[in-house]
This record gives structure tokens, sequence and C-alpha cells, in this order.
């Protein structure tokens, strides 16, 4: 989702409950109370969305080139090459 989208969402979901809160007889402070924990609800249901989204797409090829340099550039040793301090004698 676009953020100009999320937020034009935002503010018709506050403003959807400013006006059930006012409709319902709540007091201003109780109205701005309801404000606040809606947006900050919405904005962490954001947060988790956008998450989930990055956390599940699969890997660019500009991360997987970024890999493979990485496994170039690395001074380990694989397992089965590792060398051993002991000699033979033979």
């Amino acid at each position: 989702m676009a953020l100009p989208k999320f937020i034009l969402g935002m503010i018709f979901a506050l403003a959807i409950v400013v006006g059930w809160s006012w409709l319902g007889g709540a007091s201003t402070g109780t109205i701005l109370v309801r404000v606040i924990i809606c947006a900050v609800v919405i904005q962490a249901g954001y947060f988790v969305l956008v998450y989930a989204m990055i956390a599940g797409s699969a890997p660019t090829p500009a991360d997987m080139a970024r890999d493979a340099e990485r496994k170039l550039n690395t001074t380990e040793v694989a397992e089965g090459d590792k060398l051993g301090a002991r000699r033979s004698l033979h």
C-alpha cells in the first residue's frame, strides 16, 4: 500500500472515530484519547503489514549477487578441506 493511500485511509478512519464519539456524547478528552488509541493501532498494523511483506518476499538478484560475493571473499575453509596439524612420518 502506498503511503498517500495509507494516510488518506487513516484520516478517514480517525474522522469516523471522532464522529462516532461525538454523536455518542463523549467528552473532548475522551474523543482525543480514542483518536490517539486508534491512530496507534492503525500505525502498528501498517508496520506489521509492511514487515510481513518484506519478510515474505523472495531475494532479489542484487541480494543473491551480494551473498555470492561474500562467499568468495570469506576466509573460512569448508569442513572437508580443513588442514590438520598432524604430519605423516612416511
